[in-house]
């Protein structure tokens, strides 16, 4: 990298060191599935000025968590986000200016870099009696949308409201809430689903798109690969418990205290793709996720899944697959895998595929273990 362009970065960015910049280059390759060799060039998009994309950010049906989320990473901040790695030019929660002011500026950047802008919708778009059900500035949101995708390089829909539909979209939906790729229909928009969604899978999409000037691998639903491309029970730090045939049976018992497997308690983790283990959430305090705390996953990345099963509710496990690492012989809690470590250790998958079906044979044999003593009863 030109030692002009760190420079400017290096001002911008705080005076950060050339090798903590490349170090965090590397790590963004290899959040993507790719070779660090090309660091290099991911440094030279970030660090460009001019190849700064204009983002277009639009609200619709949602709770602003999507945005939230972006208020947690340091790596970068918010404000080298938004002002140094892209250039948010409309953005309905963070704006400048308001009223008049701020939609002179959507159509005045729209007009301006049609062809060039990065289109981010964030909620559930109502379609039922044509969009009137969500309103700004005198426009429907549905009409914004359409409108703003028109002139799109790229279209990111972020949330699970944006991606398929979310809670707005929940029976009995009286507003028609839909998602992005729906009402896009025809067009490829990426999805970058979450309850919040981890803000460092939209960062990397959009560094992906800034680096190589097009889109990641997207899956059938639109979710980037590097992101979705992997169950989360595959990566659980509770994964031994499970094929071990440990699991907590309530909310505070001993199982539950010791780490023990959520299945029982409704975690969908192993019917859900995302990367939650391995990335975290919430920098400060050394990242955590909801299974971490004791929470099952609810999946809310997996449409049908999230706020489409109840909570509670065991998922149906269908296609059981090999843990990354082998079971200990005690109950203690694993460390969190790291995503090196989960490379690594996929090596030995081949010798544990038994480790699964164990599992499920010990869950099947306690629930009906149950519901014979409830039979009894």
């Amino acid at each position: 990298m030109k030692t002009n362009t760190f420079n400017g970065i290096k001002a911008r960015l705080g005076g950060i060191s050339r090798r903590d910049f490349m170090k965090y280059c590397s790590i963004m390759a290899s959040s993507m599935g790719l070779s660090t060799g090309v660091a290099p060039q991911i440094a030279e998009a970030i660090a460009d000025p001019a190849k700064r994309p204009p983002v277009i950010w639009l609200h619709g049906q949602e709770c602003t968590g999507c945005t939230e989320t972006l208020l947690r990473p340091s790596h970068p901040t918010l404000d080298a986000l938004i002002l140094d790695i892209i250039s948010l030019d409309y953005h309905e929660t963070l704006n400048v200016g308001a009223g008049h002011q701020a939609e002179a500026a959507l159509q005045q950047s729209m007009k301006e870099n049609a062809g060039k802008y990065v289109l981010v919708i964030e909620g559930a778009i109502p379609v039922k009696d044509n969009g009137i059900y969500c309103m700004i500035g005198g426009k429907t949101f549905l009409s914004m949308v359409e409108e703003a995708a028109a002139g799109a390089a790229a279209i990111i829909a972020i949330g699970s409201c944006a991606a398929w539909g979310g809670i707005p979209s929940a029976d009995p939906n009286p507003t028609g809430a839909t998602s992005a790729p729906v009402v896009l229909k025809g067009k490829t928009v990426v999805t970058i689903p979450g309850c919040p969604p981890n803000p460092y899978n939209f960062l990397s999409t959009v560094v992906y798109f800034l680096t190589f000037g097009k889109l990641p691998e997207i899956d059938e639903q639109g979710r980037p690969k590097f992101a979705y491309g992997r169950l989360i029970h595959e990566n659980c730090e509770r994964r031994p418990h499970f094929d071990a045939g440990r699991f907590a049976e309530k909310f505070g018992d001993d199982g539950h205290r010791q780490g023990w497997c959520l299945y029982k308690l409704g975690c969908k983790g192993p019917v859900t793709h995302a990367n939650c283990p391995e990335i975290l959430f919430n920098d400060v305090g050394g990242g955590t996720w909801p299974v971490g705390t004791g929470h099952p996953c609810f999946g809310c990345t997996e449409k049908g899944v999230g706020f489409n099963i109840p909570m509670f509710t065991q998922a149906e496990i269908q296609n059981p697959t090999p843990s990354a690492f082998k079971a200990p012989i005690t109950a203690d809690h694993p460390s969190p895998l790291t995503i090196q470590g989960a490379g690594l250790a996929g090596a030995a998958v081949g010798a544990i595929v038994g480790a699964s079906a164990i599992a499920m044979k010990n869950l099947g044999s306690s629930s009906s273990s149950s519901d014979q003593s409830s039979k009894e009863d």
